[in-house]
């Protein structure tokens, strides 16, 4: 029996997700895209079909409604959810899911709209009611959560007895010609970004000032790029689930002028979430930025360069200490060639399809909800080679370091 698959948000990464799914339809059979505008997902159905030949249907869905996304998924009838829209929606989708005993797929974990923090506690606190409807829930398969906590699963089961410090490198050498934009949603971007800063180290989280610490990473195929610490939601999980774990930081490669942009934009209240007296009305500020910035959506066509993200790990093998790096080169206009979107939206749209691929061949299948290092890491690595995301290994010496040092 065919399977069918609804996919809820039609951004950049959902474009992505329409493209892959209908290059695997044998997999997913019947695809719907829906989401708040459905021009936005008619859109994208023409050019799928127009590149693959492949139909999608497309639905009008608001998914902050968990009552009008239990009516959509009873409609399309559908085996497996896609949540690529906004990660304030993942509750509303996870409960939709739940009531409909659908299984249940994401890329970031659940932020709160009213404050700027993400956590996986709200999320992980449905397992219980997943395991109960007999549904799984795979959470943030994107690249970064995703495919780095699977790089790091790979690097525990075929390199390592013991991993004692991983550093997670996300660089977008990437450029669009504009003077400031940002590459996935602007509000979620920007609100990751100035956050304060946390690390792990010696069981304990310590916090940091925004972009206090910046380390200067050699990024193959790239070069040395300016990198800057900052909270990533895949440490949350990988210390819950990896053994031995001393340390783990997250870095993102970030140029003079976009910082520079931010800072002026935080200076005068731009990035605020509370809401503002504007002339009789209520704004918040950092929604109406928004809407002045480029659409990520519309980037592709511009963007030139190339992406590199990946793990640097450190451990034990064999009582002898050892040091991989895995990592992954995407290049923006190869992207935008297959599927119409730069590799940001490319390289997080990949790993969703290919997480809900294995969910829907029962190869990575377990009731409850999951992080993606929880499972076999090796046919999801199969995957990524297969489904244009090609990744390499590095074996270094034990002290050898990707860092450059500052003159």
């Amino acid at each position: 029996m065919s399977n069918k698959t609804l996919i809820i948000g039609a951004g950049g990464v959902g474009n992505v997700v329409a493209f892959k799914c209908a290059m695997n339809a044998d997999t997913f059979g019947e695809i719907t895209l829906a989401s708040r505008t459905k021009s936005k997902c008619d859109a994208i159905a023409e050019n799928v079909k127009a590149k693959t030949g492949v139909t999608i249907n497309t639905a009008q869905v608001d998914a902050d409604s968990v009552e009008e996304l239990v009516t959509l998924i009873r409609e399309t009838e559908a085996d497996i959810v896609i949540n690529v829209a906004l990660p304030y929606q993942d509750l509303t989708i996870m409960d939709a899911c739940a009531a409909c005993q659908v299984d249940y797929l994401d890329t970031a974990n659940y932020e709160h709209p009213d404050e700027a923090k993400f956590e996986y506690k709200e999320q992980w606190a449905r397992d219980q009611l997943f395991r109960e409807q007999h549904i799984m829930g795979l959470l943030g398969s994107g690249f970064d959560p995703g495919v780095t906590n699977v790089f790091v699963a790979y690097a525990q089961k075929h390199y390592f007895d013991e991993i004692h410090t991983i550093d997670i490198l996300d660089c977008n050498a990437g450029d669009h010609g504009y003077p400031f934009a940002t590459n996935f949603n602007p509000e979620i971007n920007l609100r990751e970004v100035s956050a304060k800063g946390r690390y792990w180290e010696n069981g304990e989280w310590i916090e940091t000032e925004p972009m206090e610490i910046k380390q200067v990473w050699d990024y193959p195929e790239v070069g040395p790029k300016d990198s800057y610490l900052l909270y990533h939601e895949e440490m949350e999980s990988l210390v819950k689930n990896i053994p031995h774990l001393k340390r783990i930081r997250f870095f993102m490669t970030f140029g003079e002028s976009y910082l520079t942009h931010m800072k002026v934009l935080e200076n005068v209240g731009m990035l605020g979430i509370e809401p503002v007296e504007h002339q009789g009305q209520k704004i918040i500020p950092i929604e109406f930025l928004k809407t002045l910035l480029p659409d990520p959506a519309s980037l592709g066509p511009r963007t030139k360069g190339k992406t590199n993200i990946g793990v640097f790990v450190k451990g034990i093998k064999n009582g002898e200490p050892k040091t991989v790096y895995i990592y992954q080169v995407s290049d923006h206009e190869k992207c935008y060639e297959e599927v119409m979107s730069q590799a940001v939206s490319y390289t997080t749209g990949v790993p969703a399809m290919i997480g809900a691929k294995l969910m829907l061949e029962k190869r990575w299948y377990e009731e409850g909800v999951h992080n993606m290092e929880e499972f076999d890491p090796d046919p999801f690595m199969e995957e990524l080679n297969i489904q244009g995301l090609p990744w390499k290994v590095m074996e270094l010496d034990a002290d050898a370091t990707l860092e450059v040092k500052e003159n």
